[in-house]
């Protein structure tokens, strides 16, 4: 298939959506929802929402259903973003090749833009996900879990906590991978199921495909950390290294680490052996995430 084509035609549905669901940057306060706006329109590719819209047309259920949750996610990374850039947290001054919210908006807005944006996304997944009230909860569950301190909050602290330490070991490193950015991953794709009409046998399927990918998609970040330049990643080349951060390649090495992100590739890929043509875009999502270069 034509993953590109696939990639773009779902990004600009989400980003109709988030323009729908969006408070207007004229809406009282403006500098605050302008701030809101500024990183959510910032270039984002869109993988979390994207993965929940191909996981629910997996298993044969439909874009509409699942579009508001999709787009409460990315409402809910992109606040992550926000605060993870911020001076007490990893600092930086670029995120996709624009200057970082604190940096335009100073510290105290950006603050606050992720706290509304977090709030947005539970008004948002309260008001429209899907007309089964139980299934409406059950996603609701699970994005407050994996956006909590069982899940990607939890990994964000370990992952602080473990800067300059030469002690961390691969399951604490597992840990902060598998919860600071895998805890979403999964949460797409399981949301997408729930709301798609999964079997309880195709839930399970699709739950070891994200835990696979959400794993491999930050092997490959570390990866592109060392290799990659300023230019392609949208922020500063060689951030973690700097930081003394724990990552895959620090740990085990460049190779053992891309032999590492390839095998995670291939478990994924193996539990969507029963699933037909309708997840080819999961398949290529997987693969996707190993060979990008930002």
């Amino acid at each position: 298939m034509d993953l590109k084509e696939y990639l773009k035609q779902k990004c600009q549905l989400v980003d109709q959506a988030l323009e729908r669901y969006l408070p207007d940057a004229k809406e009282l306060p403006a500098s605050l929802h302008s701030a809101m706006r500024y990183s959510v329109f910032a270039g984002g590719k869109r993988v979390r929402p994207v993965l929940m819209l191909a996981a629910c047309e997996a298993v044969g259920g439909s874009a509409d259903a699942v579009m508001p949750a999709a787009c409460a996610m990315e409402m809910i990374h992109t606040y992550s973003l926000i605060h993870d850039d911020l001076p007490a947290m990893d600092n930086d001054d670029f995120r996709r090749g624009n200057p970082t919210n604190h940096k335009v908006y100073g510290e105290a807005t950006a603050i606050l833009a992720g706290d509304a944006l977090l709030t947005e996304a539970f008004i948002l997944l309260s008001n429209g996900t899907g007309g089964d009230p139980a299934a409406r909860l059950r996603v609701i569950q699970e994005i407050a879990v994996a956006s909590g301190s069982r899940g990607m909050v939890g990994g964000q602290v370990v992952d602080m906590e473990s800067e300059g330490r030469h002690d961390v070991d691969i399951a604490t490193l597992s840990y902060i991978h598998t919860h600071k950015t895998g805890a979403l991953i999964r949460a797409s794709v399981r949301c997408g199921a729930i709301l798609g009409g999964a079997s309880e046998e195709q839930f399970k399927s699709l739950t070891r495909y994200a835990d696979a990918i959400g794993l491999a998609f930050q092997i490959a970040d570390d990866i592109l950390d060392v290799e990659g330049t300023t230019e392609e990643l949208g922020k500063d080349a060689g951030s973690d290294q700097a930081r003394g951060k724990a990552t895959y390649p620090a740990l085990m090495g460049l190779e053992a680490s891309k032999a590492r992100a390839q095998e995670l590739v291939q478990i994924a890929l193996d539990a969507l052996s029963s699933f037909d043509e309708r997840a080819e875009p999961l398949r290529a999502i997987a693969s996707y995430i190993v060979k990008r270069k930002s």
